[in-house]
């Protein structure tokens, strides 16, 4: 059973971001890292660094412009007089047609859609490396393996084609997604973080070859709020192609479960024979993030509901933040899997 991971995702520290107008700690922190190997390795995966695909798959989901904007802001921005350590948005648009600013301050907020995404000195580097692990264990699967993991750190599932949020750059399911689909398979992704997967449905809502479905707490009052509502079915050609199955806050095993049911049965019925599971451990009961309360014998059962489905299965990782359960839910989900 094969993982990837790189060191050089380590590189990217945030330290803040706002809550209700606050400057807090930034969750996403590399320390997450060092728990997810230990949890994967503890489920019988061999860690092993990504191959280099370079720019070609991320640009195949990203807009260029946008991907320039990753390599090149913060070293821009550290030019600016008075400018913070970390690139953070204060202006927005109020369209994605409004007009493409200049200005490093109009370019942040433009490609930014909140504050829980600061892009410091190492963020492009450990974004681009996070791509690669998804883009290897995605690979992986097509060499035959039942199941692979890419411990991709920053995660991703919030980033759409040119926008980051809610600590994601570059959306690691939706590249593999991608090259999986252009390899041929008929693939699916199934997002089961707390937080509902709004980049993911906004990359592929109005396409029809991929289907994305997503198991979140309800986003009436929690992030990422304007997105992932049950009547969010798709447009055009994607009309029917996203599933949106948002739970109450506090809701866990047998909520959680019961939704995963009518969720792999629209998997199915897709004609899926690749599944990147979106895999976010934060609907842990301990989380700090609090939105669900799935315990860890739970993520085992749900990694077990996953391997009833019979598919390929690639596990993109995306939240999970620190609490004294992380790498033993990570192993919960992929023992779960694999029968352990």
């Amino acid at each position: 059973m094969r993982a990837f991971f790189d060191d050089r995702q380590m590189k990217h520290e945030p330290k803040g971001r706002l809550v209700a107008g606050v400057m807090k700690p930034s969750p996403e922190e590399p320390e997450r890292a060092v728990r997810l190997k230990r949890g994967a390795e503890a489920a019988g995966y061999i860690v092993e660094a990504p191959g280099d695909y370079g720019l070609g798959p991320i640009a195949r989901v990203h807009d260029p412009a946008y991907i320039r904007f990753l390599e090149t802001i913060h070293e821009r921005w550290a030019r600016l007089d008075g400018a913070s350590e970390e690139v953070m948005p204060n202006v927005h648009p109020a369209n994605r047609t409004d007009s493409y600013p200049a200005s490093p301050v109009g370019l942040a907020g433009f490609h930014m859609a909140d504050t829980a995404c600061p892009i410091g000195p190492d963020t492009w580097f450990s974004a681009y490396w996070s791509a690669q692990a998804a883009l290897s264990a995605a690979d992986a699967l097509m060499t035959g393996e039942r199941g692979a993991y890419a411990l991709c750190r920053p995660p991703g599932h919030h980033a759409f084609a040119d926008l980051a949020g809610g600590f994601c750059y570059l959306n690691n399911s939706a590249i593999a997604a991608e090259h999986l689909t252009r390899a041929g398979r008929r693939v699916a992704i199934l997002d089961v973080d707390v937080h509902h997967g709004n980049g993911t449905q906004g990359i592929f809502y109005s396409r029809g070859d991929v289907l994305t479905v997503s198991i979140h707490a309800d986003p009436m009052g929690f992030y990422p709020f304007y997105w992932g509502h049950a009547h969010e079915r798709g447009e055009g050609a994607g009309r029917g192609a996203n599933l949106n199955l948002p739970l109450a806050r506090g809701q866990g095993d047998a909520e959680f479960l019961d939704a995963l049911s009518p969720a792999l049965a629209q998997i199915r019925a897709f004609g899926t024979d690749a599944l990147v599971i979106a895999l976010g451990l934060d609907a842990y009961e301990g989380d700090p993030l609090k939105g669900l309360a799935v315990t860890t014998e739970g993520f085992t059962r749900i990694g077990a509901a996953i391997a009833e489905a019979g598919m390929p299965t690639l596990f993109v990782q995306e939240g999970g933040y620190l609490s004294e359960a992380l790498e033993h839910n990570l192993t919960s989900v992929l023992g779960g899997f694999h029968g352990a």
